[in-house]
């Protein structure tokens, strides 16, 4: 298992090219949301988008897919660059990038399977059969074999996400775009849907975005992470970095995640303890009552 808030250090060898290059992004709505945004995403590494609420997480994802055009600055995607490009070009692009909606975003008249089907017959050619195998492998690879034929509407919330992330990769995307992944999960769900990220990038070797003002997912999953505030990139770096820094806002950001962590802790190790009593019903019964009973007070 993964634990949350532990950074995991790659091979530090020299940076290919960037996958993605975000250089001097800024869009206005009402005020300004992003100002003078840059970042590069490389193949194989996590990014972590932070911030708080109405920050520019979230569009920052649409500008890179083209769902929204900036004010000014560019974005690259494997060279190609987005804001240039007209509605084919942008198909062309979305068919190598995954996106993991809010909601899921599932079709709630279609079973999952069906799901999955319409994103290949979208952007693939293939033919029923290969689209019936890479359908299997990624509900698999999800965890999800099971639910094939079940419809949204009969997952709980931790199925539609894994239901949903199943469609993204089914296209075997080499970015893939996640936004807030963990919001409106318990706490345990929305642990193992970070566990899960690690591990689909740790299989597929996928570029992933991640937004989210959740840290122990974003220190669970992520190599290096950005954090935004009122418009701009305030941070931008290793994630050790981050809890090094001197700044008033970072320092008031991280205090606010630092009850979750805890919170988080205490129910992993009561589904730990739950697990081992499945197992061994005899050994799980020497914890100590006052332990017990405080994870009884989280989970509650």
């Amino acid at each position: 298992m993964i634990h949350p808030f532990q950074h995991h250090n790659h091979d530090q060898g020299p940076k290919p090219n960037a996958l993605v290059r975000i250089e001097h992004l800024a869009i206005t709505f009402d005020k300004p949301v992003l100002r003078d945004v840059s970042l590069d995403i490389h193949k194989g590494e996590t990014v972590a988008v932070l911030g708080k609420s109405g920050t520019g997480k979230s569009v920052l994802l649409k500008l890179i897919v083209g769902l929204l055009t900036p004010d000014s600055g560019k974005i690259f995607f494997k060279d190609k660059e987005v804001t240039a490009l007209g509605e084919f070009g942008l198909m062309d692009i979305r068919s190598d990038i995954g996106f993991l909606f809010q909601g899921a975003a599932l079709f709630d008249s279609m079973t999952v399977g069906q799901n999955l089907d319409l994103f290949l017959v979208k952007h693939t050619d293939l033919p029923p059969k290969e689209r019936e195998q890479k359908i299997a492998a990624a509900l698999e690879m999800v965890q999800l074999q099971e639910a094939i034929d079940k419809m949204p509407s009969e997952l709980s919330g931790g199925m539609k996400k894994r239901a949903g992330l199943a469609r993204s990769i089914v296209i075997e995307p080499e970015l893939m775009l996640y936004d807030e992944p963990t919001t409106g999960l318990d706490p345990v769900t929305a642990s193992s849907i970070a566990e899960l990220i690690v591990t689909l990038q740790q299989q597929l070797g996928i570029a992933s975005l991640v937004v989210t003002h959740d840290l122990p997912t974003a220190f669970t999953v992520s190599d290096r992470a950005m954090v935004l505030n009122e418009g701009y990139a305030i941070f931008e770096g290793e994630l050790k970095d981050l809890e090094k820094s001197e700044d008033a806002f970072l320092h008031e950001y991280l205090a606010a995640s630092r009850l979750d962590r805890e919170r988080h802790d205490r129910i992993l190790r009561a589904r730990e303890r739950a697990l081992a009593a499945t197992q061994n019903p005899k050994a799980a019964t020497k914890g100590t009552a006052r332990g017990s009973e405080t994870d009884v007070k989280v989970l509650t």
